[in-house]
């Protein structure tokens, strides 16, 4: 396939006042076209603008010519891998099991049922969905929810983020106050607390940060579209009730828990990724979540 670039102007004006503007601008893309709202979106990664309010694209072009940048592919340092491992024994959060990882066919077992110097390797897993890194899905909360297997890739894939830093401090809730006049709408918000430092030992389940309910309201309010926090859970789990839980599953905004490395991405500027397995009645399944650079 021929590479593609789309030539374009655009005007860009940003929520605390002011403007941008380009002439003749290249991008390279995948496939025959880019869709004019993605092409927003793209420069505003691109350029790694914050605040932006309209953004308007002109005078259109796609060109048959050869990409100017390396692929992701050639830049593995564009993937972050925000994801904990999966371990045998591991503990996710007290009170559940860990998991138990076996051997249901060894590589000798295997031997029998193929051909001479062929062999296979089938694992199993016995774990309960909330195991490692995972995503909640509007059914954890809520029986006539949404189930992961009726999650649109959209609301989980190659979406905008944007990092919110909470570390270091001795208050624990995030508030409407840690946001500011941040633009979240329709992107991942990662709360960036720092709490992955103690994951596998008994200080992360004592004392985690955690989402105040003021703070889910304002990003709902804000048309976040999906939330993930690197701490035990979003909410306080001394709060039976479960705010921030309730809040942004009740408006269908994924949550991500038990995140790690968000101190290796930018402030915005990255697309993030969260997909779980297809699984129709389950509400929570481990993810491997990354972020794109």
């Amino acid at each position: 396939m021929t590479d593609r670039r789309v030539q374009f102007d655009f005007e860009i004006e940003f929520s605390n006042g002011g403007g941008l503007q380009g002439q003749g601008f290249r991008l390279d893309i995948v496939g025959e076209d880019i869709a004019e709202d993605d092409l927003a979106d793209y420069i505003v990664r691109d350029l790694r603008l914050l605040m932006v309010g309209a953004v308007r694209i002109l005078n259109k072009r796609i060109l048959a010519e050869a990409h100017k940048r390396p692929t992701a592919a050639a830049r593995p340092d564009r993937l972050v891998d925000l994801s904990h491992d999966v371990e045998d024994g591991m503990v996710t959060y007290r009170g559940l099991p860990a998991p138990v990882i076996r051997d249901y066919w060894t590589r000798e077992d295997s031997r029998s049922h193929f051909a001479p110097g062929t062999e296979f390797h089938i694992g199993r897993i016995e774990m309960v969905a909330n195991t490692g890194t995972y995503v909640d899905s509007p059914f954890h909360r809520y029986a006539g929810g949404t189930d992961l297997a009726g999650l649109p890739l959209a609301s989980l894939a190659d979406l905008p983020g944007v990092l919110v830093h909470a570390t270091g401090r001795s208050r624990r809730g995030l508030d409407v106050d840690d946001f500011g006049a941040m633009d979240v709408r329709g992107r991942a918000v990662l709360l960036h607390t720092g709490w992955d430092a103690h994951w596998r030992t008994e200080r992360y389940f004592e004392g985690h940060p955690f989402l105040t309910a003021a703070g889910a309201e304002w990003l709902a309010g804000q048309g976040a579209a999906l939330v993930g926090i690197d701490s035990l859970n979003i909410d306080d789990t001394a709060d039976l009730r479960r705010p921030a839980h309730t809040i942004l599953l009740g408006r269908d905004i994924p949550v991500v828990e038990h995140l790690c490395g968000l101190d290796r991405l930018p402030d915005a500027g990255f697309r993030f990724f969260a997909v779980p397995v297809k699984v129709r009645g389950f509400g929570t399944f481990p993810v491997r979540a990354f972020a794109m650079t």
